[in-house]
């Protein structure tokens, strides 16, 4: 065959391969308010960076008619690109290509890439859109969600892996995302669960939608399943671009930097009147958070499930640093199972990943009552305990206002190898609020004085001066330094600057048992 001809049947190969399943089902996909896979990797990369590979892959199955009905790429497009000048690689269900179902085939794709980036030290983003296992090739694809399963758990603290679901995912296809560091969705076109609405009818005769049952918003406000909801596609996928720039490329490499525009020695005196003199008042930690940001510039990560902890990453002299903070403005900030769990995974991402900590502290304990103690919420406080202690980046807390009982422990105090420990001249430092203590310890006296609530007033304020203050803790060693919060950002890069080059260990092991 002439140089010519072969030519030519490559640009016919290509041809097919580009348009999917067609134009029609392309249509219909539009009309659905999504992107094509194609179009969603044009948005996901840099101009003219991708390089796509197992382009003209097909299955083999011969059942069912199969033989004759193969579409090249079958159902999936993988290869690499660059996402702000660095590699990652990527997959891209088709839903235009068999619906995006997984064949055995189209599960090698997926893994090669995934296999590629593991080699390479590059992330690896899956976007999902599929209706689940090839039916036609029974047990074969579900082999191949068995081995997708096995390298999302290889690559999992080596690479960074992402996901989003940018259409259904269910049964088995739901569980790589499950395994991934981040979870997206997109508002009205994606749907996660383990069986769809007709089998929960049958099964349990629970009347319940697609969306109410496994849409973007259930998995981001009540089952923290996902991180981000986002309105459309292209949101999604600039999404993820914000995300990465923040990320290094694996476990072995440092976050990138970028050239400040902030000046880190900017005070900011509103930060003084934030905190209320109150105790008992509320305000959004945000507010401190984004002054002592770079360019006030926050990324939140699930800010819709449980709201009483606040997590995301920001730049300090554009070092990327992780940021966990309790609440004041959500149940009071105080910790339970679900605050627990959201810490606690994103303290050990941030470790994995040597991405330094900033803990911010206002926490009155954990939450009390039946329906936290029978949900578990000794073991799921654990976790973030776990997560802290075994961490061994730089992390510096910060206490705003309350540091009570346990949570004072659990927030990365000293005793948990927290590295700085600085707090604002009104923080309280104790085993419970002055209140609560008086009253237990001071019962007595307090009923026997000629006007018992004078007293009790008294013998508060007197606790306070004694046992709460800051400058006890200070004495003790436990609080490093009692700031101005005026000067919280250039005290906070000062420390990380600082912690630059710390070197910290734990015992040999294969791994540790945490309280799962």
């Amino acid at each position: 065959m002439k140089d010519v001809e072969l030519l030519a049947e490559l640009t016919e190969r290509n041809r097919q391969a580009l348009q999917g399943g067609g134009p029609e089902r392309i249509k219909k996909q539009h009309e659905q308010g999504k992107m094509t896979a194609r179009e969603r990797i044009d948005t996901l990369f840099d101009p003219d960076s991708f390089v796509e590979l197992d382009r003209f892959k097909t299955h083999r199955c011969t059942d069912f008619g199969m033989a004759e009905n193969k579409i090249p790429g079958d159902g999936v497009i993988t290869g690499y690109g660059e996402i702000h000048g660095r590699t990652a690689f990527v997959y891209a269900q088709d839903f235009t290509a068999f619906g995006g179902s997984l064949s055995l085939a189209h599960a090698e794709k997926i893994c090669k890439v995934m296999e590629m980036g593991l080699r390479a030290g590059t992330p690896v983003i899956g976007l999902n859109d599929s209706g689940g296992a090839r039916i036609q090739e029974g047990v074969m694809s579900l082999a191949g969600y068995g081995q997708i399963f096995q390298n999302n758990v290889m690559a999992s603290g080596v690479i960074p892996q992402i996901t989003a679901i940018m259409g259904p995912s269910a049964g088995g296809a739901v569980y790589s995302p499950a395994l991934t560091d981040w979870i997206f969705m997109v508002e009205n076109t994606s749907h996660m669960f383990i069986t769809g609405p007709e089998v929960v009818k049958a099964v349990t005769q629970e009347s319940v939608n697609k969306e109410d049952l496994g849409g973007a918003m259930t998995h981001n406000t009540k089952s923290g399943v996902a991180h981000f909801a986002t309105p459309d596609d292209r949101a999604c996928l600039l999404k993820i671009r914000e995300l990465l720039a923040f990320l290094p490329q694996n476990n072995m490499e440092d976050p990138p930097q970028v050239e400040p525009t902030d000046d880190p020695k900017r005070r900011d005196e509103h930060l003084r009147e934030v905190v209320p003199a109150d105790p008992n008042k509320p305000y959004d930690i945000r507010d401190i958070i984004h002054s002592n940001m770079d360019n006030h510039d926050f990324f939140e990560i699930q800010e819709h499930w449980a709201k009483n902890i606040v997590i995301g990453l920001g730049r300090l002299d554009g070092r990327t640093v992780g940021v966990l903070a309790n609440q004041p403005a959500v149940l009071a900030g105080v910790l339970d199972i679900n605050a627990s769990i959201k810490g606690a995974r994103f303290v050990r991402f941030c470790d994995c990943f040597n991405i330094p900590i900033v803990i911010y502290e206002d926490v009155p304990g954990f939450m009390p009552g039946s329906m936290q103690e029978h949900g578990g919420i000794i073991k799921h406080g654990a976790k973030l305990i776990y997560a802290f202690a075994e961490s061994t980046v730089p992390r510096i807390t910060l206490i705003t206002r309350k540091a009570y009982g346990g949570a004072y422990i659990v927030m990365s105090s000293k005793h948990l190898r927290g590295d700085i420990n600085l707090a604002y001249p009104n923080a309280e430092i104790a085993v419970m609020g002055a209140e609560g203590a008086v009253n237990i310890i001071c019962r007595n006296q307090i009923k026997k004085a000629a006007d018992p609530e004078t007293e009790r007033s008294r013998l508060i304020a007197d606790y306070r001066v004694k046992f709460s203050h800051p400058f006890r803790a200070a004495e003790l060693g436990y609080i490093d330094e009692v700031v101005d919060p005026a000067d919280t950002r250039p005290k906070l890069i000062q420390a990380f600057k600082m912690l630059a080059n710390k070197q910290d260990t734990n015992p040999p092991k294969k791994h540790g048992n945490m309280p799962l």
